[in-house]
Parts: structure tokens; C-alpha cells; sequence
């Protein structure tokens, strides 16, 4: 086998693959637990339908005994998504992620119930069962929630029909992960060496950070030539998953598909708002930062293909994956004495999975339920920018490691909202210690310019995703059909405005919005650049004041779910609801490019 050809999962070494054994050791009980789980959900509408509020110990019994059936479900769930990344093409494991999903579905369907329910009891009944029965606590703030938002929640009639097309509503998105990683082929092109290739989405990104001009060139065109010639099956993907997002939230009474993606983290519109407005306000900083990037980069005509590589050209030597943890290790030193401890331990229990192999999941992610390891998924291919990768992702598992050990189950996930947080303030304390360690003059550029990357691709780029998904689904709201064409025409309109007049104009990176798969998650990105503008603030807090901030940051990471994320990240010293933190990164931004056209002068 050349070794050019992506290795099989059987032939990568077993130290780098997830200890995913360790959450279900065995396979062949699967299905009767699912049968199980099934039941007792029935068994459970039986018992607590119409009795919800009998008394207050009926209650807290209801309570308990969801989160059981969810928390077995989970397991199963999680466990063959995972097993189905290993290798999307492994149908085994497709049919067992498929079955889980139809459990889910079934089990909605039975316990939805539950919050029609509850909201149509008595209030003050309701919150005085709080006051009455001191373990019902554990619950005061997801029933205070649930009254917040009870004008969304349906009759029971109606709640049950929405339980069961649950199972339906999710089919864009599998249509998508299917055809983005186990069907699409983008061929063969010619490395830095004259060998042919197969270029993946694993090994895309490494080839545009090339400095071989015409290699970038050929890696961009068969990326979106693939993309292309799939243009009007991935359109009418988005386009009917748009249009749940819209009328489930119509049926739920919200104004809009934005409103009704918000509302579970009670994020007021105007967050969204002062995000897109504070970026577009310095795009002007981002343009100066692209033409200085033509200049560096000496062509009369840039590109998109010459967006991703390095301005200042630095012979690195390969870092391998044991390198890459010795050096978060060090950067994470300013966290603490505990938190290294507890990320040492779960590196050698097995949650990360290292290498690429065929038909593994492209991309990298944290993931797991909380009764199991946060795995952490990667594609390694052992540059600077893998460090990067590896210390975000752990990031998220370490903020999940914290809630789990801290929270009960019913608050032991993270929003997305505060997860994005968790993992930039580990990408910045990363950047710290490079920056202050690094005294080479172009060792130190090549280092602001990656830095400087970070804005680019986070705070700017994600925003301007979050731009096209308002465009989308606004577009839906008002009758429109999203067609191929009307979408490529949008995405290129919301290039040229963010990357600014340097930037050639080509048929191309207006195909860019049919490969995000964020996209299926709707109003999701926009959290990473909030993520990041937090971040920026958290991480500069604890580098400045010590101790005493990265104590209250670790607070932050122990709170889960347990209260909206606005106001727990207030715990960490920031204030998400106001444009401020906003303002400071891009302060950042332009402090970062002036440092770096200073020394590129």
C-alpha cells in the first residue's frame, strides 16, 4: 500500500484510538436495552400521565425517573455515533445509530407528556411543591425555565405529533453527513512532490496552507468543483431544513427561527445583533489586514486559495502528537496544579482518537454523554495548527470533565454558547505562551500572523456565517423557495463585503456554504465568535490577575447547565449581553496587526 493512501481503522496503532470500550463493553446487549429503555418508557406515561402533580414526591419521582431513561438512551446513542465516525462507510454501526434515533423518537413520544403537563398545573402549586420538598430543589431551575417559555409548549395532543416527527426532521442533516463524508470524492491531485494524492477533507486545509501557489490552486478547485456538481441535491438539502427550522418554530408560536433557536439559552436577539453590527463596524481593520496580506504574499492578484497560507514562511519541524500534549501542557500551566492533573488523567484513560483513517469523520469535535469519557475526536497530521486543534477540543472534554463531577445529570451538559468559551480560552493561553517565549523576530511574525488567523476564521468568518444563516431563513419566512443559484449569489455578496476589495472576485468560494455542516444546526455558529469575544476577555484576565481569575474561571467550568449562559459567564468576569467584550477583541485584532505590520515593515 502506497503510503500516500489513508490508513484502514484496523491499521492504526490501538494507543491511538479512543478507549471507547470502556463505555459499553459489550455490544450484543444493545438491542435489548434499547427494547428495555422503550418499555419503561411506556411503563413511565403509564404511571405518571395525569398524576404529575398528585403531590410533591410524585413530582421529584417524575423528575428522576425521565432523567433515568434519557441517561440510559444517551449512552446507547452516543456510543454508536462515535462507533459509526470511526468509518461512516462501517454500515453496522449506521444501523445501530439509526435504531437509537428511532428509540429516541419513541421515547419522546412517550414522555412527551411530561412539560405540557406541568405547565398546565397551577403555578403557585408548582412552586410551592419547591419550597415543600427539599429534593425537588435539584430541579427549581429547569421548572422556572420550562414556565418561562411555557406559551411555546404545545397541548399534549399536539406535543405527541411533534415527538414523532422528530424522527423525520433530522433527515436533511444525516442526508448531509452521509454525502459529506462517505460518498463525495474530490480526486486526485499533485503534492509538493509530484505525487498523486487523494485530497480529504482531512488533508484540504494542509494543501491551502501551502506555500506551492498551484498546489493551493488545484486543492481549491477540486474541492468546490466536487461541491459544485452536487449543488442542486446539498440546495435542496438546506433549503427543507431551513424550512423545518421556520415552521417548527411557527407551530411553537415563536416570531422567527432565530427567536425560537435563542430562546432555549435565553439569549436576547440583540446579542446576535450587536455581534454581526460590532464585526462589520471593523471590517475595515479586517480589509487592511487582507491587502497587507496581498503585499506580503507579492501577487497582483489575490485570491481565496491564498487566504489560509502563512505569511511568513517558517521551516517547522513535525510535531508529533506526544510533542503537541508536552506543549499544552505548559501553556496550561496559568489553569493550575488540578487542572493538568485531571486532563493527564483522561489522556491516558483513552478519550482522544488521533489519526485519520478511511472513512472517518472529518474535522475534530468533543463528544460523550455523562456517564462516559469526553472523548475527544481528531485528524492529526502533526503541524502547529494540530496543537491548536487538540488543545480546543480539550478545551470542551475538560469543561465537560468539571460539570459532570460538579452537576447532577439533568444540568450535566453545556450550551454551546459557554462550551465555545471553554475551548478559546485554551487556544488563547496556547498563544500566550508561545508569544512570550518566542524571542526570533520571524518566528514571532509567523506566530502573530497564526494569531491573527484565529480572528480571521473565528470572530470574522463565523460571523459572517452567522449573517447568511439569517439571510436564509429570513428569506424562507417570507415565502421564498432557496435555490442553488439565489444561495451562491448570497454567500459571494457576503465575501466581497467581509473580505473586501483586495480580494479577486472568482465563481468559486460561492460554493463555500454547501460543505459547512454547521449550517444543519441552525444559529449555531454565531456562538463561536461570542465563544471567542469572551475568550479573549477570560484568558487576558487570568494571564493579568492569576490565581484569583483562573479560580473563578474553573467556578465557570463547573456550572453545567445550571443557570442561563448569559449569567454564567458572568461568574468568569464577562458580561455577553453588552457589545463590550466584542469591542475588546477586536481591540485585540487591531492591536495584533499593528504589531505585526510594524514588524513586517
Amino acid at each position: 500500500m502506497s503510503s500516500k493512501e489513508l490508513k484502514t481503522r484496523d491499521q492504526i496503532d490501538s494507543r491511538y484510538k479512543w478507549n471507547i470500550q470502556a463505555m459499553i463493553s459489550d455490544e450484543s446487549t444493545i438491542d435489548d436495552d434499547l427494547a428495555d429503555i422503550k418499555k419503561q418508557a411506556e411503563d413511565y406515561a403509564e404511571r405518571f400521565a395525569g398524576h404529575l402533580m398528585d403531590s410533591s414526591e410524585m413530582l421529584f419521582d417524575a423528575f428522576a425517573h425521565k432523567d433515568d431513561i434519557w441517561r440510559r438512551l444517551e449512552k446507547i446513542y452516543v456510543y454508536a455515533h462515535m462507533k459509526r465516525d470511526e468509518n461512516n462507510a462501517e454500515s453496522r454501526y449506521q444501523g445501530m445509530t439509526d435504531k437509537a434515533m428511532s428509540i429516541i423518537a419513541a421515547v419522546s413520544t412517550s414522555l412527551s407528556f411530561f412539560t405540557p403537563e406541568l405547565l398546565s398545573s397551577d403555578e403557585d402549586k408548582l412552586l410551592g411543591f419547591i419550597v415543600e420538598n427539599h429534593k425537588l430543589k435539584t430541579y427549581e431551575f429547569v421548572i422556572k425555565d420550562a414556565l418561562r417559555q411555557k406559551k411555546h409548549i404545545l397541548s399534549p395532543e399536539e406535543e405527541i405529533i411533534m415527538a414523532q416527527m422528530g424522527e423525520i426532521t433530522g433527515a436533511t442533516n444525516d442526508i448531509f453527513t452521509m454525502l459529506n463524508n462517505a460518498d463525495i470524492k474530490f480526486g486526485k491531485i499533485k503534492d509538493e512532490k509530484g505525487d498523486h494524492v487523494e485530497l480529504t477533507h482531512g488533508n484540504y486545509i494542509r494543501f491551502m496552507e501551502s506555500h506551492n501557489r498551484k498546489l493551493r490552486e488545484n486543492a481549491y478547485n477540486a474541492m468546490y468543483d466536487s461541491y459544485k456538481g452536487l449543488i442542486n441535491t446539498i440546495s435542496t438539502s438546506y433549503n427543507y431544513n431551513t424550512k423545518t427550522d421556520v415552521v417548527n418554530a411557527r407551530i411553537r408560536k415563536y416570531d422567527s427561527a432565530r427567536a425560537a433557536a435563542l430562546s432555549g439559552d435565553n439569549i436576547p436577539g440583540e446579542v446576535y445583533d450587536n455581534l454581526v453590527d460590532v464585526v462589520k463596524d471593523n471590517l475595515p481593520e479586517l480589509h487592511r489586514y487582507i491587502k497587507l496580506r496581498k503585499k506580503l504574499l507579492g501577487v497582483d492578484n489575490l485570491h481565496m486559495y491564498d487566504m489560509y497560507v502563512p505569511l511568513i514562511k517558517i521551516p517547522e519541524d513535525n510535531i508529533s502528537f506526544e510533542e503537541g500534549l508536552d506543549i499544552i501542557r505548559e501553556a496550561l500551566k496559568p489553569l493550575g496544579e488540578e487542572y493538568i492533573r485531571k486532563m493527564n488523567q483522561g489522556i491516558s484513560e483513552g478519550w482522544i482518537d488521533v489519526y485519520e483513517n478511511k472513512g472517518k469523520t472529518s474535522g475534530a469535535y468533543s463528544f460523550g454523554c455523562y456517564d462516559s469519557f469526553p472523548y475527544i475526536l481528531l485528524n492529526y497530521t502533526d503541524t502547529i495548527k494540530d496543537v491548536f486543534t487538540i488543545i480546543h477540543e480539550m478545551g470542551h472534554s475538560m469543561h465537560s470533565r468539571y460539570t459532570r463531577d460538579n452537576q447532577p445529570y439533568i444540568y450535566g451538559s453545556h450550551s454551546i454558547f459557554t462550551a465555545e468559551v471553554a475551548s478559546t480560552v485554551n487556544e488563547s493561553l496556547l498563544m500566550n505562551y508561545f508569544l512570550c517565549k518566542e524571542t526570533d523576530p520571524e518566528m514571532r511574525k509567523y506566530l502573530l500572523n497564526l494569531y491573527l488567523e484565529e480572528f480571521r476564521t473565528t470572530l470574522f468568518r463565523q460571523t459572517m456565517f452567522a449573517e447568511f444563516e439569517d439571510i436564509t431563513h429570513r428569506a424562507i419566512e417570507n415565502g421564498q423557495v432557496l435555490t442553488g443559484d439565489w444561495m451562491c449569489e448570497q454567500y459571494q455578496t457576503l465575501n466581497d463585503k467581509y473580505y473586501g476589495p483586495a480580494v479577486e472576485r472568482d465563481d468559486t468560494i460561492r460554493y463555500e456554504w454547501a460543505r459547512i455542516p454547521h449550517f444543519y444546526n441552525a444559529f449555531y455558529v454565531y456562538k463561536y465568535a461570542t465563544g471567542y469575544s469572551a475568550a479573549t476577555a477570560i484568558s487576558e484576565k487570568i494571564l493579568t490577575d492569576g490565581k484569583t481569575a483562573s479560580d473563578s474561571y474553573i467556578e465557570f467550568l463547573k456550572t453545567g447547565e445550571s443557570d442561563y449562559p448569559i449569567e454564567l459567564l458572568k461568574k468568569a468576569g464577562v458580561d455577553m449581553s453588552k457589545p463590550e467584550p466584542i469591542r475588546q477583541a477586536m481591540n485585540k485584532f487591531n492591536t495584533l496587526l499593528d504589531e505585526f505590520e510594524e514588524l513586517v515593515k
